[in-house]
């Protein structure tokens, strides 16, 4: 568990400060998004330590110097940009901050930027009533489902690259560190449930010739796995199983040399975790291998990480079904075992995401 979060060494004038930052977060945000949508820090960024007036951000955007004004000194205070003093010319120029180089040209930051504003923005107004209800109350917002997943692919073109970039961001880079650790025995079969748009099953397919991926899925997902296996020469080795996993008529098929799942149980409460993998265990033999990868917040390297993955909870709660959240190692292990399994093997700090796989087996009496 992270230190910081028993120190409380922070002075009280920059505590109340950090209160005014959350106070005017949600303005704060959508000045971050003008000052790049509208290529005012870029401009910033290009002047490098000379740094660039108000004037000539005025001229290089074709944006009021009433509005590049309001907008760069919204950046000062958050330390996006920098003031740098001409003493020649006398003028205030301006350059970018670390704060602001991080808002430009870090992946992590822009993906989880553009999933903020296109999927969780507008219904984040509404945690409140969702934590009361029990139910996505901001979901409405994108569409009139009960979960997110029944409409992924219903969202339209923006949502869809928002969500999905956000999705493959926290999940494919550990592919190629989780790959090894997967194949090391011989698999024939592999169950991905919750496979998504088959990239963890292609992945598979390319790294091993031999292995057949069945995809387990919502209905609209299954159709844009299977689409996508076929594009990429695959169709003959991966198919998908439609289903709703929730469902209580839905039975795991059998067959499976290995059960992966993938950022998928964070979808999902602590009690239908249960419920999902004892529906499992009845589908398979002691020797499958059940393999989790998840990014568990309380084994991250890094504060930001761990930040970003506890604001990813309110994404679950406000508009993806309610009922979930990003856990921490001990509570998921603890659901998973709760189903009758037994943890065989942890791999912590895969991929720059830092995940964690997670193999179980059927427990033995």
């Amino acid at each position: 568990m992270f230190e910081f979060y028993k120190d409380d060494s922070i002075d009280a004038v920059n505590a109340k400060f950090e209160a005014q930052k959350i106070a005017f977060s949600p303005l704060s945000f959508q000045a971050i998004r003008a000052l790049k949508n509208m290529g005012i820090l870029g401009e910033i960024s290009n002047a490098r330590k000379k740094g660039i007036t108000i004037s000539e951000l005025s001229q290089k955007t074709g944006v009021s110097e009433y509005g590049v004004k309001v907008l760069v000194e919204m950046g000062l205070g958050m330390g996006v940009v920098k003031i740098n003093k001409d003493s020649e010319e006398n003028k205030e120029r301006f350059t970018l901050g670390k704060i602001g180089f991080f808002l430009l040209f870090d992946e992590m930051t822009q993906v989880n930027m553009d999933f903020s504003q296109n999927i969780c923005y507008r219904g984040a107004e509404n945690l409140e009533e969702s934590i009361r209800e029990d139910k996505p109350a901001g979901l409405p917002h994108l569409g009139p489902w009960k979960t997110v997943y029944e409409g992924l692919s219903k969202l339209t073109d923006l949502q869809k690259k928002s969500w999905f970039g956000f999705d493959h961001f926290y999940s494919d880079q550990s592919f190629p560190d989780a790959l090894p650790i997967v194949f090391e025995k011989l698999i024939q079969h592999l169950f991905d449930i919750g496979g998504n748009t088959a990239k963890w099953a292609i992945s598979c397919c390319k790294y091993n010739k031999d292995v057949k991926v069945s995809i387990i899925d919502l209905p609209g997902q299954t159709a844009v796995a299977e689409k996508n296996a076929k594009e990429a020469g695959f169709a003959d080795r991966i198919d998908a199983i439609p289903c709703n996993v929730l469902d209580n008529a839905t039975e795991f098929p059998q067959g499976a040399d290995v059960v992966w799942m993938s950022q998928f149980l964070d979808c999902f409460s602590l009690d239908q975790i249960k419920l999902i993998l004892t529906k499992i265990r009845k589908a398979i033999t002691p020797e499958t291998d059940i393999y989790v990868l998840e990014t568990l917040w309380d084994k991250q390297r890094f504060e930001a990480a761990a930040y970003s993955l506890q604001a990813t909870s309110l994404y679950f709660t406000c508009i993806a079904n309610g009922n979930s959240k990003m856990y921490r190692y001990a509570e998921l292990k603890n659901a998973i075992e709760s189903a009758g399994f037994e943890l065989k093997e942890a791999h912590h700090n895969l991929g720059p995401s830092t995940h964690s796989l997670l193999r179980f087996r059927i427990k033995q009496a």
